[in-house]
């Protein structure tokens, strides 16, 4: 961070002292006044009751694990008043474990679509259950549409910002106490909309859905981290996101350990460790085009360790991407499996490796509508089907 302002945040003897949220979002506001710089959290457990609010030109700096940012249980109620799309207040059957300050969920079924509305808030102000937000709804949340609200938000998170560092702490999301909120609304880091960001040795844990979430973001880079025992995503490049580099990272015990959502283009996954996740290794999909994933090691994924997912049509199809030199050991049922109307894939020697007996797995399975398929010095020590081609 060329801004030379720095600033501790601490249980005692910082600049600014405190165990929880309200202490940390003082720092960053308080270098954001000054146009950035360095806040340093020193060593200790930080509850949150809601998230830190990220700003452009900062640099959150923990001590290694000695900093540990843990989100506090959630709670649950449904509203008992209807609150349309303009209003900024709500009204709740039961406030117990709402406070102001606090951040909050509201989810209910939309009542204009099939779908759901889904909004994050601060709660700003209250009349015994009746809370004000820190803003609007903008959308509908109606009673007769299972109206809900819950203490659930990302422990870091920015929007519409840029030149963002984010090094040496642990965020834990207390999964077992807390409810699940999919990882295009949150996870132990979510951006949206943001440009140049910079992750390193950052542990994000045990999240009620993604580790690491980037939606509309270009140019994130995130380099020897740890993403393991989150609920859904160990990393999620989200949609529209250009340019990810993704190095030297250890992905574990999640659902599927890296996942490119939809548009993801011109990315690199390089030399990580991806093992231990419940579904797929990484997943590649919708319109993700022009990636380079190359010297990973994928280990024990539960089905496929990697997959091309199947889209509608041609044009949504992930093509022109290049995996190479990597190792993929023990897959649950496919090594490497290439779904739809993929084309223009290369596959250039990776090892796809069984260990198990008996060896009854497929190394590379090719759906039968894939077209411009490269295939060089790839091996598949163990396996009893070393490729299965369904276009012949």
């Amino acid at each position: 961070m060329k801004n030379s302002l720095s600033i501790t945040v601490g249980i005692s003897g910082a600049k600014i002292n405190g165990r929880d949220n309200r202490a940390i979002q003082a720092g960053v506001d308080y270098l954001a006044a000054l146009g950035g710089g360095t806040l340093r959290i020193l060593p200790g457990r930080y509850q949150l009751n809601n998230a830190i609010y990220l700003r452009e030109n900062i640099c959150i700096q923990g001590s290694g694990t000695e900093t540990v940012l843990i989100k506090n249980p959630s709670a649950q109620t449904t509203l008992v008043v209807d609150s349309d799309w303009y209003e900024d207040n709500i009204t709740l059957v039961n406030s117990k474990g709402f406070e102001v300050g606090y951040g909050v969920c509201l989810r209910a079924n939309a009542p204009s679509h099939g779908g759901s509305n889904v909004i994050k808030r601060t709660l700003v102000a209250r009349r015994e259950n009746r809370f004000w937000l820190d803003e609007p709804l903008d959308k509908n949340f109606w009673t007769d549409y299972q109206a809900q609200i819950a203490t659930l938000f990302p422990i870091l998170t920015g929007e519409h910002i840029h030149n963002l560092e984010i090094r040496d702490l642990v965020l834990d999301g207390n999964r077992s106490q807390n409810q699940h909120l999919d990882g295009n609304y949150a996870g132990c880091i979510f951006l949206q909309n943001c440009q140049g960001i910079h992750i390193e040795n950052v542990e994000t844990r045990n999240y009620n859905g993604d580790g690491i979430s980037w939606q509309v973001c270009h140019d994130v880079t995130v380099i020897n981290c740890l993403s393991v025992n989150n609920a859904d995503l160990g990393l999620h490049p989200g949609s529209g996101s250009l340019r990810p580099i993704i190095r030297q990272n250890h992905l574990e015990g999640n659902r599927i350990g890296l996942f490119f959502c939809w548009g993801v283009k011109h990315g690199i996954a390089e030399n990580n460790r991806i093992c231990n996740n419940r579904q797929f290794g990484i997943s590649i999909g919708h319109r993700d085009t022009d990636n380079i994933i190359r010297k990973n090691r994928i280990e024990k994924s539960g089905e496929v360790g990697v997959i091309f997912r199947n889209e509608p049509n041609e044009g949504r199809c992930p093509h022109h991407n290049l995996l190479e030199n990597n190792q993929i050991i023990n897959s649950g049922e496919i090594g490497i499996d290439i779904q739809g109307e993929t084309r223009s894939i290369m596959l250039l020697r990776n090892q796809i490796i069984e260990t198990r007996k008996p060896a009854q797995h497929i190394g590379l399975q090719i759906g039968e509508k894939v077209t411009e398929l490269t295939l060089e010095k790839n091996t598949f020590p163990g396996l009893e089907i070393e490729t299965n081609d369904l276009r012949s």
